[in-house]
């Protein structure tokens, strides 16, 4: 089965209808129940959603209209967006992909909180595998989320849901989260543009930091502009958390054109200890990109970070993070048999490797770090393969599980051990019309240089352009 590709966008963008919203072309009502209508549609066919807020919803949306007809303006006022379902929303479970009968919350998470401060309406939480390990979104406690652009394939994860939400055009952006490439993975696998923003630039709160600050709350859009629009209205501190960056003006970076930058061009893969190769049709599109960047005046040159072991600081930490996550599940029996091979790992390496591990952090950003003497952004492909099929990796054990993830997805992970900024961008589609990202890489909050790139980048290719077609607005995927 095959998706159509299609060139008429389904629905408006972030920018696009918090302008008409505030301009008094349309009504926060009827663009909520036009998304929640998209929702119940295409949720047999994508299972994006774990909860859609079909009643919370236009009632919040109700008091945005108020709010707009007072005069009141906020940059999201009225807007409807998601959310991934590891982030709390007042009155509902937080699930994380796992089964189970889970206490709904009593306040928002830090994100939904400037979200909802922001004005923005939240239509419901989107689908992730189990406490977010693996890069496809299927679990037992929900079935497939399944790719917008071919629904015999993954959207990625863990923000697979996410992904598929935006990329279908049910709602035009979306929170995530990224561990180990999981924001930028599903944008690279759905034809998005995905921020993976400095550590703490997002708030994780009711967590200081998450998975011992590997994984941050990043955004999923169609445009670099929509992208950082999220940015700035979820970006900013909570008192309690660990990690802290100055602000930044994420839109107002996306509207600048970049100086002349010198990018190194890498597709070296950090050490693992397991078999991975790159798609050639992957390596051509970032080579293709990359002569994109030196036809806009850049000058991009061939050049590997040196990573070193910095793979022996990343287990402790995820399997850490997987065990401490594991202890609020209210039936651990339900949890997937990997799941519990992580948390005995992480009950292993818990104690001084983990410790070593956070220690290990200065050193490996200096070492990985020397590249940006000499470099302002590196561009990497996301991942080494297409979406996998559905089902692909299912029934295999831990460690099958993991050496096939490592093989799909060997580019992310390392900035999230940095706790550094990273964007996909889309970079055009394998022969069988899958689409397929590149990352643009920095060091510490270099999201404004990032940004700025990228939304050069996309006047050129103008990839928002491209949709997976008409079918996903309507329920019933155009098939053959």
């Amino acid at each position: 089965m095959a998706v159509s590709s299609g060139t008429q966008a389904p629905t408006a963008g972030l920018a696009a209808m918090a302008r008409d919203l505030a301009e008094g072309r349309t009504s926060s009502r009827e663009l909520t129940e036009r998304a929640l209508e998209r929702i119940a549609a295409a949720q047999p066919r994508l299972n994006a959603f774990r909860i859609v807020r079909a009643e919370a919803a236009p009632a919040e949306a109700d008091a945005a209209d108020r709010r707009l007809a007072a005069g009141e303006r906020l940059p999201l006022l009225g807007v409807p967006v998601a959310v991934k379902d590891d982030m709390d929303v007042a009155g509902e479970p937080t699930a994380f992909g796992c089964a189970g009968d889970f206490p709904p919350k009593a306040a928002d998470g830090e994100a939904v909180r400037r979200l909802r401060a922001a004005g923005a309406v939240i239509v419901g939480k989107t689908h992730t595998p189990e406490l977010g390990q693996w890069p496809f979104t299927e679990g037992h406690a929900f079935g497939a989320t399944r790719n917008p652009w071919n629904p015999d394939h993954t959207p990625g994860g863990s923000s697979g849901g996410s992904a598929a939400a935006v990329a279908a055009g049910l709602v035009p952006a979306a929170l995530g989260s990224d561990g180990a490439g999981s924001v930028r993975i599903p944008a690279a696998w759905t034809h998005l543009v995905g921020v993976k923003p400095q550590r703490g630039r997002i708030s994780t709160w009711p967590e200081p930091e998450s998975f011992h600050g590997l994984t941050v709350n990043g955004v999923l859009a169609r445009t670099v502009a929509d992208a950082a629009l999220l940015l700035d209205a979820a970006g900013g501190p909570h008192p309690g958390d660990r990690h802290r960056p100055a602000p930044i003006p994420a839109v107002e970076a996306a509207r600048r054109t970049p100086r002349r930058l010198r990018i190194a061009l890498s597709f070296g893969m950090a050490f693992t200890a397991t078999p991975k190769s790159l798609d050639p049709e992957i390596r051509s599109a970032v080579e293709r990109l990359a002569g994109r960047l030196e036809s806009l005046g850049h000058e991009v040159v061939p050049e590997d970070p040196r990573y070193g072991q910095i793979g022996l600081t990343f287990v402790p930490r995820a399997t850490g993070g997987v065990r401490d996550w594991a202890s609020r599940v209210p039936d651990t029996g339900l949890l997937d048999p990997r799941t519990h091979g992580a948390m005995r790992t992480g009950r292993i390496l818990g104690g001084l490797p983990l410790r070593v591990s956070r220690r290990a952090e200065s050193y490996l950003r200096w070492r990985i770090g020397e590249v940006f003497g000499r470099f302002d952004v590196v561009l990497t492909p996301t991942t080494a393969a297409a979406p996998l099929r559905i089902g692909a990796l299912a029934g295999l054990g831990a460690m099958a599980t993991d050496r096939a993830m490592i093989a799909a997805c060997p580019y992310a992970w390392t900035w999230n051990v940095l706790g550094w900024p990273g964007v996909n961008v889309p970079a055009g589609f394998t022969s069988s019309a899958l689409p397929i990202g590149a990352q643009l890489l920095g060091p510490e909050s270099s999201e404004p240089l990032l940004l700025s790139l990228a939304a050069q980048l996309e006047a050129e290719e103008q990839w928002e352009r491209r949709w997976p077609g008409d079918a996903v607005r309507g329920g019933a995927l155009v098939t053959g």
